[in-house]
């Protein structure tokens, strides 16, 4: 068993613990061959988002954070026809990949991207939706912000609604005591935040580069 690589792990994972579409392996294909490609969610990390959803029949979903739309496909094909995707993002241009895959897929109708500051659009979404909105958010963002996600996210997401966070181990970097990058320093603040909340239940989870969920107390 000692041979067995994570890698190998992780490929299997990927092939009996996945069931993709062709427009999902497509997207991650072009999303993998850019520059960033490696920030793209996992296969098995888009199911566990799918599968949460459709456990708790969440309806109105949040994401912060884009990217290529990978993770807001996977969520938008758990969606009933009822269903509704608010995601924010800053770029046109890699929201215009997820926009073209959207459309593919047949799901363009339950997206919304809303592109611009993300605590602006919080502020906004705030405003016109309301506290307790929101079934299910998905935080996948620039870290240092982590927090002020959080913090909006309680505010949107209805009593025993759900948050899932996105790179927790930040490339295993929060378990260096040699690193003090801003960016690891937010994610650990984060992670000792979340356990010491009593507004919420939590559970960490070792999957791909860490994942929190967090429940929302009523």
């Amino acid at each position: 068993m000692k041979h067995v690589t994570d890698i190998q792990i992780r490929q299997y994972a990927v092939e009996f613990g996945t069931r993709l579409t062709d427009v999902q392996r497509k997207l991650r294909e072009e999303t993998l061959a850019l520059p960033e490609g490696n920030m793209v969610t996992s296969p098995p990390a888009g199911q566990l988002l799918a599968f949460l959803m459709k456990t708790i029949g969440a309806k109105r979903v949040l994401e912060i954070g884009t990217y290529t739309g990978y993770s807001a496909l996977a969520m938008a094909l758990a969606l009933p026809l009822d269903g509704r995707l608010i995601t924010l993002d800053a770029s046109e241009e890699w929201t215009a990949i997820a926009r073209s895959y959207w459309r593919k897929a047949g799901v363009a109708d339950r997206v919304a991207l809303k592109l611009g500051d993300a605590i602006t659009s919080l502020e906004r979404l705030l405003a016109d939706e309301g506290e307790g909105a929101f079934d299910f958010v998905y935080i996948d963002a620039d870290k240092e912000n982590y927090d002020t996600y959080y913090e909006y996210s309680l505010r949107l997401i209805r009593p025993a609604g759900l948050i899932c966070f996105d790179n927790v181990f930040w490339g295993r970097s929060v378990a260096d005591p040699q690193d003090h990058s801003s960016e690891t320093v937010a994610m650990r603040r984060l992670n000792v935040g979340i356990r010491d909340d009593e507004r919420v239940d939590m559970s960490m989870l070792p999957l791909g580069d860490g994942m929190t969920l967090v429940r929302r107390r009523a």
